[in-house]
């Protein structure tokens, strides 16, 4: 009997290792997201639009709003 319990406890710690591994994949996943969408707003700016940062506000809304859809949408697959 105490054997089964820490079977079960075992599946639930390695089950709780893998949602926390994942959780900070995804962080790393939307600051690189969202930096590189920075980037691009910059270049943009520098090639098309001299000194405006119209492109940088654009780009950095469009990337954390792309970076929040695949966290919700990872997050969905974590929790079934």
């Amino acid at each position: 009997m105490a054997n089964k319990q820490s079977n079960k406890e075992n599946l639930n710690q390695k089950k709780q290792l893998k949602q926390i591994a994942a959780l900070s994949g995804i962080a790393i996943q939307m600051g690189v997201t969202i930096y590189l969408f920075v980037l691009l707003g910059k270049w943009l700016d520098g090639k098309f639009d001299g000194g405006s940062k119209t492109f940088l506000i654009i780009c950095t809304l469009l990337g954390v709003s792309i970076s929040l859809y695949t966290v919700l949408q990872q997050i969905k697959k974590l929790n079934p």
